[in-house]
């Protein structure tokens, strides 16, 4: 064999696997965890965009959808003017203990103002309240009635009495059940007497005023004749008060209304032929009554004055005072008139 002859390189073994190819050896990829996230994540890709942007249209959807309900029921409760020009009946209720008018003589103003109210159902459940606030309703009542040529009727459901009376009289018609409580037209005043507790505790109090009725209703001791006459004849002019104004609102004189003024309470049933009320039936029919006397036919639409904030936002926004009472109230303590069934 000649000197300068180079065998060729022997050829490469067969079946050698590339150097980039994983092991196959190794299922799933576990062996190489950052290849295994990149096709996961390829494979997940397409679900995460189709989720998310779903879930941003769903999103946008609800958000319009309770823009949408927001509004209507702005409408139908009545706390906004109706721009559908649609007519409602007003419903504001009147329940439990009278202390406040503000409130009450407020929805009567929005829903006097607005044109598309036709007519006010004053729903009333309640025993009555202070004499002032009572009678601060019912004034503001014959003010829309004449003001605003509105029609307020009044829808007794288990009891008007008293102050709530007194509001119902103003209105054009009184409706009440047969087993609903009416009447009560009187006054009451009321305090309590502490002296003895404080004559136990061995405890003084000390008043210093100049004026002989200043201190009168003082709780810490017992009434002098005179200062009892005192109040009892502010309690018998609120009483006249009282009894001439329901006769105003009834469109009868003092001296009919005078022989019911005895505190006392009547049914519904009963109070039809003495001249209480006007007709014996709930709500529905007074409202139904009312939609047909002002041209409503049909099913009449109710219109109700927004509810109270309620919730966190409203706690936050609420009046300190409900939530911490002013200690300087507890010391509170004035008689009080009061135009409320017992």
């Amino acid at each position: 064999m000649p000197e300068d002859f180079v065998p060729p390189p022997p050829p490469p073994a067969p079946h050698a696997p590339p150097s980039f190819a994983p092991p196959l050896a190794q299922p799933g990829y576990a062996a190489y965890p950052n290849f295994a996230a990149g096709a996961a994540a390829r494979r997940r890709s397409a679900w995460f965009y189709i989720v998310t942007i779903g879930g941003s249209v769903a999103a946008i959807f609800l958000v319009l959808w309770l823009f949408i309900w927001a509004m209507m029921r702005s409408t139908n409760d009545g706390s906004a003017s109706s721009g559908f020009n649609v007519s409602q009946i007003g419903v504001i209720d009147i329940t439990g203990v009278i202390l406040d008018a503000d409130k009450v003589d407020t929805q009567l103003r929005k829903f006097g103002e607005d044109s598309s109210i036709k007519a006010i159902v004053l729903h009333i459940n309640s025993p009555g309240g202070g004499a002032a606030a009572s009678q601060e309703i019912y004034h503001e009542v014959l003010r829309v009635r004449a003001e605003n040529h509105k029609k307020i009727v009044a829808s007794v459901e288990s009891v008007g009495a008293s102050g709530a009376y007194y509001i119902a009289s103003a209105c054009d018609r009184i409706y009440a059940n047969d087993a609903s409580v009416v009447g009560s037209i009187g006054v009451i005043m009321e305090w309590t007497n502490y002296g003895d507790l404080l004559r136990w505790a061995k405890l003084k109090n000390i008043v210093i005023h100049a004026g002989e009725l200043k201190d009168a209703g003082d709780p810490s001791r017992d009434l002098t004749p005179k200062e009892a006459a005192y109040f009892q004849s502010l309690v018998d002019n609120m009483y006249t008060q009282f009894v001439h104004d329901v006769a105003v609102g009834r469109h009868t004189s003092d001296d009919k209304i005078r022989p019911l003024a005895t505190g006392q309470v009547w049914t519904g049933q009963q109070s039809l032929p003495l001249g209480l009320i006007d007709k014996v039936g709930g709500f529905r029919i007074a409202l139904v009554d009312t939609a047909r006397s002002v041209g409503i036919s049909g099913e009449p639409s109710i219109a109700r004055p927004s509810s109270q904030k309620r919730g966190l936002i409203g706690l936050l926004n609420s009046d300190p005072d409900d939530l911490f009472p002013n200690p300087s109230k507890l010391l509170d303590r004035a008689p009080g008139f009061y135009f409320m069934w017992k």
